[in-house]
């Protein structure tokens, strides 16, 4: 087996989950597991291709490239080749692909003019679904997500068990980043949290329809 090109920050803590396995963009990827989990679903999407950029020229930077834009800090877009696009406050966006699409990895390689700067991202991806998702944010997090209204593609910068965290909240799936180095220790609390509630670790083909 050739040496993966990335690790997702808690691949050692998925290693004693028994399911399928396959490298996506350079990274082993947790694909399947035969438990289901209809309390709570939790699944790691590090694998998952993303880059980020902030600064007063950035908006105008990414139209010109093509991609549509949030108008409205704190929200999101879907991209036409998938993946999304948020606004994280006034300046600062975070682009991630879809399993298809290549649209960050278009954008890294660009040259960026002034007043444009690149954020690294080596973030922790995790996804979220299940009868249980309330409650469970209930207990790791102090925002009223049950207040907001999903028709205006609400993103929230906040902090979940001490950790600060990027969430995008949807009608069944829940997606959340954080800074890597805190990777293991959220997952794991997180984890922790969820098998109390029932749930489990599944694999990425749980949030999207491709053939493992």
């Amino acid at each position: 087996m050739k040496t993966p090109i990335r690790l997702s920050p808690i691949f050692d803590r998925l290693q004693s989950v028994k399911g399928n396995w396959r490298e996506i963009n350079g990274m082993p990827c947790l694909t399947r597991v035969e438990e289901n989990y209809p309390a709570l679903e939790i699944a790691d999407l590090s694998c998952l291709t993303r880059c980020g950029f902030k600064g007063a020229g950035a908006a105008d930077w990414l139209r010109d490239q093509g991609l549509p834009v949030p108008d409205r800090p704190n929200s999101w877009l879907s991209l036409p080749e998938g993946g999304i696009i948020a606004r994280l406050g006034i300046s600062e966006f975070l682009i991630e692909d879809s399993l298809e699409s290549n649209v960050s990895a278009r954008l890294s390689c660009q040259s960026v003019p002034a007043r444009v700067y690149p954020v690294l991202r080596q973030d922790l991806a995790i996804a979220l679904c299940g009868n249980s998702i309330d409650e469970l944010l209930r207990q790791t997090c102090n925002v009223n997500f049950g207040a907001l209204s999903l028709a205006e593609t609400p993103v929230v910068l906040t902090s979940m068990i001490g950790v600060a965290v990027t969430i995008i909240p949807g009608a069944e799936t829940y997606r959340i980043w954080c800074d890597g180095t805190f990777g293991a220790y959220f997952w794991q609390t997180l984890l922790e949290i969820a098998a109390e509630m029932g749930g489990g670790v599944v694999g990425i083909d749980r949030f999207f329809q491709s053939n493992f």
